[in-house]
């Protein structure tokens, strides 16, 4: 049984697995959301909650009137020209003004973090990017991601600014879609510099350099907006 505060994430996880193992081929069409919510003895929200996820790491795709399929592998040849999923918070916000929100967001969380940090804290950062880089290699999309996230999550933890802090909380789930949606389209070599600029962030922070920090910050996110198509 799935712990519940965790059964997207779970059944996505799942679901990957047997996609990585071969149970669900590429091409494929995934059984009904009926018969895989029975399966996993989830809900149907739970479960089109874990499917929207895989769809935007480029692992599902879904075919209007056909159903959902898997995606064929992504490989370095064919990043580039990949296709992200829809947006699907597009009724509220756009993805422009997600990245553009997390510009500045989160470039002024990581200034007020600096100082703040402990050791435990900044190590578990870079064990975050260790796996992010690890989970890549493997192609565990859904770990890298989390990785990704727990990286980000460890200097809002940090910032001093307690409304900032609940900001962040509130707009959570549209900044982790932007941490996933660009997924399909990374080439090697962007993740690579990904991981650079998390380590430079780090580095900024070991040194309580908040200007740094902060610089840092905005730099890797607007380099993320890019590798989607935007330019915040």
């Amino acid at each position: 049984m799935f712990n519940k505060t965790l059964v997207p994430q779970s059944v996505a996880r799942e679901i990957q697995g047997m996609i990585q193992s071969g149970q669900l081929k590429p091409g494929e069409k995934i059984p009904s959301q009926r018969e895989f919510s029975q399966k996993f003895g989830i809900s149907r929200a739970s479960l089109r909650e874990a499917l929207l996820t895989l769809e935007t790491l480029g692992l599902l795709k879904t075919e209007a009137g056909r159903g959902t399929f898997v995606a064929s592998p992504a490989t370095p040849a064919s990043a580039a020209t990949g296709h992200m999923a829809p947006w699907r918070y597009s009724d509220s916000h756009s993805v422009f003004d997600v990245f553009q929100t997390r510009i500045l967001l989160e470039g002024e969380i990581a200034r007020l973090a600096a100082g703040r940090l402990t050791q435990l804290q900044l190590d578990k950062m870079e064990q975050a990017t260790r796996t992010m880089e690890e989970c890549w290699a493997n192609q565990d999309l859904l770990a890298n991601v989390e990785a990704d996230l727990e990286f980000h999550g460890l200097i809002v933890s940090a910032c001093s600014n307690a409304m900032l802090k609940a900001l962040y909380q509130t707009v959570r789930d549209l900044v982790t879609e932007t941490q996933r949606q660009p997924i399909p389209i990374t080439d090697p070599e962007r993740m690579r510099e990904s991981i650079a600029e998390h380590r430079r962030i780090i580095l900024a922070l070991r040194s309580n350099d908040g200007a740094r920090a902060k610089l840092e910050m905005e730099t890797h996110i607007r380099n993320t907006a890019r590798c989607a198509g935007l330019e915040p």
